[in-house]
């Protein structure tokens, strides 16, 4: 559906996106991550067409974003993490507003409106100024006005960034109603939103990609042991003496806590599964599991990882360039 290739953006010397290829797929809700600064929102802002690259091209159905705007942008709805809404105008005022820039027919204009202030949620405000509603509904109308002409594309920037908890549940069932007929691709910094509504996730760092793939296939890329969590009804000493006969794992950190009980962590060697092993052993000799579970790992996990790999990378980079300018100004 969007194909990005040698994607390169420039703001004077700052590289906000560099050489960025990525593919979209027809059918599926994209998260795309990345800390602040990572070329986000200059990525989508290049997708729609809102500014231009200093390179590489992306055509959206066939059509380039550059050469033929009008074509591709008829395939793209956008909600800027600023929803660009003129407050004086009531949600019906707005909505016809966009939908005839659009170029919606006006015989179906009407019907259409309907159908777009339906599925957002808006029919109770729909006659209410805008600078008078809610963030929520502002947020909703700003949806809205993506929807518009129901775009095979939906790309949202921070599409909760500000809402209440019972809002933020709202606009996430909304995303998962319009996934079931459109591509959608959404930014945010809440990594638990990502997970909970994405099937594939994007992370950007410094305007490069460094990961693509399913959540559960990015927890893949994580390295280091096992972990088991248990909480163990017994002293620190007998805990410590059972788990020590067990050559599977590679370390111990126990936890007292002042009722007798202990919280304790131990990593194991990987695709090993103590549970069953443990549970008997503890069990023979008197002493009481009370809790028992695998750390499972986490998107925030794979995030910082990727990331931090990224900022180790670039350091690297940075001390090698500054050796060879050092070079060059040692040899003049």
């Amino acid at each position: 559906m969007i194909e990005v290739k040698d994607l390169v953006k420039k703001y004077g010397d700052h590289i906000a996106v560099d050489n960025l290829n990525l593919t979209i797929e027809k059918g599926k809700i994209y998260g795309l991550l990345g800390p602040n600064g990572a070329g986000k929102s200059t990525t989508m802002n290049i997708i729609t067409g809102y500014t231009g690259p200093t390179s590489g091209t992306v055509s959206i159905d066939g059509y380039d974003v550059l050469t033929a705007p009008e074509e591709a942008k008829k395939h793209v709805g956008y909600l800027p993490e600023l929803p660009p809404l003129y407050l004086d105008m009531t949600v019906n005022e707005y909505l016809h507003f966009a939908a005839e820039l659009k170029k919606v027919p006006k015989e179906k204009m009407e019907t259409h409106m309907d159908e777009i202030i339906q599925a957002t949620k808006i029919e109770n405000v729909r006659s209410r100024l805008i600078k008078n509603l809610s963030k929520g509904y502002r947020q909703r109308v700003g949806l809205a006005q993506a929807i518009i002409g129901w775009p095979e594309v939906i790309i949202l920037d921070e599409p909760t960034v500000g809402l209440d908890p019972n809002q933020i549940i709202e606009i996430r069932d909304l995303i998962r109603n319009l996934a079931e007929d459109h591509t959608i691709i959404l930014s945010s910094h809440i990594l638990a939103e990502v997970q909970e509504v994405c099937d594939y996730i994007l992370i950007i760092s410094h305007g490069k990609l460094v990961a693509s793939d399913t959540t559960e296939n990015l927890g893949k890329l994580m390295k280091g042991p096992k972990k088991l969590e248990l909480l163990i009804k017994a002293p620190k000493n007998q805990i410590e003496s059972l788990l020590k006969e067990e050559s599977d794992i590679q370390t111990i950190t126990i936890k007292e806590q002042k009722n007798g009980e202990a919280e304790v962590t131990i990593e194991m060697l990987e695709n090993q599964d103590l549970r069953e092993k443990l549970f008997f052993r503890f069990s023979e000799n008197g002493l009481a599991i009370l809790q028992m579970k695998e750390s499972s790992t986490t998107l925030e996990d794979v995030f910082l990882e990727l990331i931090q790999s990224e900022e180790d990378d670039l350091s690297e980079q940075d001390k090698l360039n500054n050796l060879t300018q050092e070079k060059i100004s040692w040899s003049k």
